[in-house]
């Protein structure tokens, strides 16, 4: 008995509509910006995230100079959060990657991936932690 080749191409129809499906969802709830790495957050780039003691939850107190030391892990607009992490508006107008609230953010002085030099620095900054 022979399969009609609609039949045939059912299976494959359906599965290509339940992963764009998938997709379509998965990109409306959002995806982590960050990881965990020994036991901090890293960035897309494995680079160490840190959070100020200066910033309020939602917003963001390091802005111009500061934000050249202390990269904000930035957002794109359309970015939503899921989870424990948020999008932010930062002053300028831009938005920034929030964990629990925190905005987070890059040192400029931590040269490659694993480095944790800003933890600590004028006992403000600290390794932002899940």
């Amino acid at each position: 008995m022979s399969t009609s080749p609609l039949a045939r191409a059912l299976p494959i129809l359906l599965s290509t509509l339940v992963l764009g499906a998938c997709s379509s969802m998965s990109s409306m709830m959002g995806t982590a910006p960050a990881k965990v790495a020994d036991g901090v957050l890293v960035g897309p780039n494995g680079m160490t995230l840190y959070t100020f003691d200066r910033d309020t939850t939602g917003k963001s107190a390091c802005n111009g100079p500061c934000a050249t030391n202390w990269p904000p892990l930035m957002a794109k607009s359309g970015d939503t959060g899921s989870g424990d992490w948020s999008a932010v508006t930062r002053d300028d107008g831009s938005r920034q990657w929030a964990y629990k609230g925190k905005p987070v953010y890059y040192w400029a002085k931590d040269a490659k991936p694993g480095d944790r030099t800003g933890d600590g620095v004028n006992n403000v900054w600290h390794l932002a932690r899940p």
